[in-house]
């Protein structure tokens, strides 16, 4: 049948093989969003350090030399050295896991969070719908970092504390986000189809809504890490975060840091770099996924831009 087919329209060509999505994405990123390739190049960077940081630290991270304190970048110290004597490149290096960490961690939690409010509220509506919106309104009315410092200062540092705190305190407010995508979805025809079949409520959430908000949640969790970090680093910094002597980007800024920030600028340096290098890396990425699976930014062409049109040869036009 498929033989016949080509010899009545010989002129028209084959339509190529579709690459996978995760295919298609990788190659947009890179062919599309130089940027976002980098962010995703250094966040890959940041990942590997943290995995690998007793592999890759010449030093232990607490590991002391009295001898050796205060001591500026050298041959011997890449990084120079801290007020006690530690290295400052081990201490950055395991400070990479730390962040790693937060981000991945707060972040996710965060989107389930985010994910389950803004559901229930989007998908049933109504006084369920009034009422978790009050709440989440009241909630935001309060600056984020006054809720950080209530909650760690009832829960104490640590790091399982910091990533509960960043991510539900977060996750409450970006509870907006998936309650819009929900109402969008749930106003198509196909909700209303389901819906008159007699579809139940778990079946409607899991096989209609919940995979036509992926686009969104993935957005959540990328475009969040980098401000989990940056949430982290302040907590730190303020001494409600990751205790000492963990070695923690933010804290790292904070106490010796600021003491000796003119006779060894490197020990505020360096800290102050990989935040911001990392955050970078992370917001880049998050934009550009954010390019590239958010709907409304394809120009309505369908999946990733979608197929293009191949026009008929000069043959089928003839005919």
């Amino acid at each position: 049948m498929d033989d016949r087919l080509r010899e009545v329209s010989p002129g028209v060509e084959e339509e190529p093989k579709r690459r996978s999505l995760p295919a298609d994405f990788f190659i947009r990123l890179v062919k599309e969003k130089p940027l976002g390739t980098v962010g995703g190049v250094i966040v890959l960077l940041l990942l590997f350090t943290g995995i690998f940081a007793d592999l890759l630290a010449p030093y232990g991270m607490n590991e002391i030399h009295l001898a050796d304190r205060l001591t500026p970048p050298s041959a011997q110290y890449a990084m120079g050295t801290d007020d006690l004597g530690r290295d400052m490149l081990s201490r950055i290096i395991h400070g990479a896991r730390i962040s790693m960490y937060v981000g991945l961690g707060a972040s996710a939690l965060l989107t389930v969070v985010a994910t389950i409010i803004g559901i229930i509220s989007g998908f049933f509506g109504g006084k369920t719908d009034m009422t978790i919106q009050r709440f989440v309104d009241a909630w935001m009315c309060f600056p984020a970092l006054v809720l950080y410092l209530t909650v760690m200062a009832l829960l104490g540092p640590g790091l399982i504390q910091v990533i509960l705190v960043l991510g539900i305190v977060t996750g409450i407010a970006m509870s907006r986000v998936v309650r819009g995508a929900v109402i969008s979805i749930k106003a198509n025809m196909y909700i209303e189809a389901a819906t008159a079949i007699g579809c139940s409520t778990t079946r409607m959430l899991t096989r209609h809504i919940l995979p036509n908000i992926t686009a969104p949640i993935i957005i959540i969790f990328t475009t969040q890490c980098g401000y989990m970090i940056i949430g982290e680093a302040t907590l730190s910094f303020l001494g409600f975060g990751i205790p000492p002597p963990t070695p923690s980007w933010g804290g790292m800024l904070s106490g010796a840091g600021r003491q000796y920030m003119y006779l060894a600028p490197w020990m505020a340096l360096w800290p102050g770099l990989a935040l911001a290098i990392a955050v970078y890396g992370l917001n880049m990425l998050g934009d550009a996924v954010r390019d590239i699976l958010d709907p409304r930014l394809r120009g309505g062409l369908g999946r990733y831009g979608g197929a293009k049109v191949k026009k008929p040869s000069k043959g089928v036009q003839a005919q």
